[in-house]
């Protein structure tokens, strides 16, 4: 079981990571969470810890678990396919939305379903193609 302080620095370190990720910076967080400047300064830190109901709304926020910030792994996403695919849903409008809720997706039912978004959208624009 890790000590207060690797939770802390495991904390801090994927909040780093996501956050440069993102291209989002302290004060936009702290907008984001509804908490201050210093409370994120002090999770960056490693001198205090979110409570719950915080690391819920961080991981809503990042599309991720909360897993993600309170367990060690490999990364982000362990397998590229994977992290391309979900960089793809993360990025496009049409996509992300089907995500929201199924973050938890096997990769071949991602590619599967980003296949079938891209193909709903081409027979869309033929059919406005016909029709004009």
């Amino acid at each position: 079981m890790p000590t207060e302080q690797e939770v802390k620095t495991l904390f801090s370190k994927r909040l780093t990571e996501i956050m440069e990720k993102h291209n989002i910076n302290q004060v936009e967080l702290s907008k984001v969470l509804n908490v201050s400047e210093s409370t994120v300064g002090k999770w960056l830190l490693m001198k205090a810890m979110p409570r719950m109901g915080v690391i819920q709304k961080l991981a809503d926020y990042f599309n991720v678990g909360k897993s993600y910030f309170l367990e060690e792994t490999n990364g982000y996403y362990e397998d590229p396919e994977v992290a391309a695919l979900a960089e793809e849903a993360r990025t496009n409008p049409d996509i992300r939305i089907l995500f929201s809720a199924a973050k938890d997706i096997s990769k071949e039912n991602m590619q599967k379903t980003i296949d079938f978004v891209k193909f709903l959208k081409s027979q869309e624009r033929s059919d406005n193609d016909f029709s004009e």
